[in-house]
């Protein structure tokens, strides 16, 4: 996946987040929507560490696409 088709990626995830969180303002989310959230949550911190691999890779001259997308369990687990 190229950087453009993660980045749009993104920009639809953001997008369902927002829309969840919106309808979650006064009576919540159910529980269906709030695995929905949970997903969505979990699939954007997968795609920024995948395009952060690949800028990384490209800085160091190395080839972007031989990064791959890490598992939920890794990427949650990252230290902030």
């Amino acid at each position: 996946m190229a950087d453009g088709e993660i980045l749009g990626r993104i920009d639809e995830l953001i997008a369902e987040e927002h829309e969840l969180r919106s309808r979650s303002v006064g009576v919540g989310l159910s529980g269906g929507d709030r695995d929905r959230l949970t997903a969505v949550e979990q699939q954007l911190d997968q795609c920024w560490d995948l395009l952060r691999q690949r800028r990384a890779k490209t800085e160091f001259h190395e080839n972007p696409d031989d990064a791959a997308a890490r598992p939920v369990s890794e990427v949650e687990s990252y230290r902030q």
